[in-house]
């Protein structure tokens, strides 16, 4: 018991005896009344609790011990990989530039219908307002290649209410240059292709069009996702 004692402990036990008033008179037996009373009390030496003193200053402003260890800013990571991206050019009622990176765009991913395929939802901001383009693959196999893979692609501009989708599934296919496990034995996996379309997409309840020509994406598809 007594090996996980501080010193610090004993600087505390020290100063509080050291500050006892040997010539004081106490009725009840008291064994630090043994001591040499030729020597003058503490009251009138304050030189003598010094090194006390110093030794409980030492033991109050001592820092915790230094581990090694350093707290490292916690950053989550992208969740379309770290070479996630997405570059287009909107055309039509909605006519705009697109290049997100991988801080700049989100990416989510789940198993069609009788797992027929895979949908890819990629979503960043433009201004003011968060557009989401989702990509139907709904011939894409788990870490497949392939050219002309029939796309079905709707974008959406959330919280408007406005949505956009192709008309036919002849009218866009994607050309899926990659897809990588990101982990051995995991669902997940880094796909990559370029996106064509012939044909605009129609506003669902609305009159409005909006042509997207050729898109290049990099993202992650999660195969168990539902």
């Amino acid at each position: 018991m007594h090996a996980n004692l501080s010193p610090c402990f004993f600087a505390h036990i020290c100063i509080h005896l050291s500050t006892i008033d040997l010539d004081s008179d106490h009725r009840q037996a008291n064994p630090l009344h043994r001591i040499d009373r030729k020597l003058p009390p503490t009251k009138n030496r304050p030189w003598a609790a010094l090194p006390l003193l110093a030794l409980f200053g030492a033991c109050e402003q001592a820092s915790p011990p230094d581990t090694g260890l350093k707290q490292e800013e916690i950053v989550a990571a992208p969740s379309c990989g770290s070479d996630g991206r997405l570059v287009t050019q909107l055309y039509g009622s909605i006519a705009r530039q697109i290049s997100w990176s991988a801080g700049e765009l989100t990416c989510e991913s789940m198993l069609r219908p009788e797992d027929k395929g895979i949908r890819l939802r990629f979503s960043g901001y433009v201004a003011d307002n968060k557009l989401a383009i989702l990509l139907a693959l709904p011939e894409l196999q788990r870490g497949s290649t392939v050219a002309e893979s029939p796309t079905v692609v709707t974008l959406s501009v959330e919280g408007s209410g406005r949505f956009f989708s192709t008309p036919t599934l002849e009218a866009c296919w994607s050309d899926i240059a990659s897809q990588d496990l990101v982990e051995d034995g995991g669902d997940r996996y880094a796909i990559s292709g370029t996106l064509y379309c012939v044909a605009p997409l129609g506003e669902i309840n609305g009159d409005a069009a909006i042509s997207i020509p050729e898109l290049e994406f990099s993202g992650i598809v999660d195969w168990s996702a539902t």
